[in-house]
């Protein structure tokens, strides 16, 4: 599947409002048949264009007040594959980059307070084989976040 058409686009929109609706009513809604808007959205996930329906956290309300952006030096960058596989350990880590620049791996974290941050950051990353440097950015609050507009 190289391009998505206009059914795809509609139907990712509908479930782009609530990603709980039934097929029936994003058929209903578009005027489509069920089973269209059900294979469509079976093709869509097997091509991986859309990666799973699942919901989406507000992080503080569970807790999490603090959130940093944190560039990872390491010594080797052969050493990459290892040191994500003890990155994905660390449940607060929701988000692992590859970048270009003075880093090689860019994170994102979650924690309840300064003192979880502290030990994420001193007790946990940084006592990764492999990890030259970390550079972390708090976060101060999410002005917004949102998929491409299709």
């Amino acid at each position: 599947m190289d391009i998505l058409d206009e059914f795809d686009i509609n139907i990712i929109k509908e479930l782009e409002k609530d990603g709980r609706m039934a097929f029936s009513a994003i058929a209903t809604n578009l005027k489509i048949s069920n089973t269209m808007v059900h294979q469509r959205i079976n093709r869509l996930l097997e091509n991986g264009i859309i990666t799973g329906i699942k919901p989406t956290l507000d992080e503080k309300k569970i807790g999490y007040d603090w959130g940093a952006f944190t560039g990872i030096t390491l010594k080797k960058d052969h050493d990459s594959a290892r040191v994500i596989e003890e990155l994905k350990k660390i449940p607060e880590i929701t988000e692992c980059y590859f970048i270009t620049g003075s880093y090689t791996l860019y994170v994102k974290m979650i924690a309840k307070d300064h003192e979880h941050m502290r030990k994420l950051l001193y007790e946990q990353i940084d006592n990764i084989p492999g990890i030259a440097k970390t550079d972390s950015l708090i976060e101060l609050g999410c002005a917004f976040k949102r998929n491409v507009s299709l």
